[in-house]
């Protein structure tokens, strides 16, 4: 999803800092309307609990079965997999794929998971395709974007209220309550966190590690025991061979 692998290549394929879907092309030799499954184009994958983006998560994964194993056997393979899995491939990705990634790479991730205080927004970078625009696009293309399409969706809600049946009005009341309790998250993590990370511009070095990169992003990111936990995190801020004042 990212254009660390290709299905048209065997092998690492962007693995170098900044790299970009044009260096996959260039890598894999051939032009974008000859690949069956292109590398997401802007390094951002949402990972909500519901279809809000095309680009989401789940909608990848679909399209990469039917890319690797045909469209008509779709159905029974994603069974397949939901199966092994033990629960829906949505379920998956929005409650076990990081915890899974993070202990499969030992808590150093190529995958970082930016996440509101109580994940009802997430998305997923690779660190290698990294820039000083990605937080920036994070916020711009898609926490206000969500947000807007959360407000939308209160419209909705507020018009089955007054004119729906007892028991439509009942969920859309329990739904509405929800949902501003996620504008409420939503809009302190774009003022407090997102937006003064943005105008930071950060730039990290692959050279200094995981370890060092992800706790540049604060609060931004996911918190995991053992990478960015306060004790963790003065660990790092200890190193003499980095600026500790990027540590956040």
């Amino acid at each position: 999803m990212f254009g660390r692998y290709s299905l048209d290549k065997e092998g690492l394929i962007l693995a170098n800092q900044g790299e970009t879907v044009q260096d996959y092309l260039n890598k894999i030799d051939k032009p974008a309307n000859e690949c069956p499954f292109m590398p997401d184009e802007d390094n951002i994958i949402p990972v909500l609990d519901d279809e809000w983006f095309e680009d989401d998560i789940t909608n990848r994964f679909n399209q990469f079965l039917k890319v690797s194993f045909g469209e008509k056997n779709f159905n029974k393979n994603l069974a397949f997999v939901e199966e092994q899995l033990g629960k829906d491939i949505r379920k998956y990705f929005t409650k076990d794929f990081y915890p899974d990634h993070i202990k499969r790479y030992k808590k150093r991730p190529i995958y970082w998971m930016f996440s509101s205080p109580k994940g009802s927004f997430n998305v997923l970078i690779y660190m290698h395709r990294y820039t000083q625009n990605t937080v920036s696009n994070i916020l711009n293309k898609y926490l206000k974007e969500f947000i807007g399409k959360l407000k939308t969706r209160k419209e909705t809600l507020q018009h089955i209220q007054v004119n729906g049946s007892a028991s439509e009005k009942t969920k859309a009341i329990k739904e509405n309550d929800s949902i501003d309790k996620m504008l409420i998250e939503l809009h302190e993590y774009e003022r407090d966190v997102l937006f003064p990370l943005a105008t930071e511009r950060i730039a990290i070095d692959l050279d200094d590690g995981v370890l060092v990169n992800y706790n540049k992003f604060g609060k931004a990111v996911k918190e995991v025991t053992g990478l960015n936990d306060k004790a963790t995190k003065n660990k790092v801020k200890e190193f003499d061979w980095i600026d500790a004042t990027q540590i956040r």
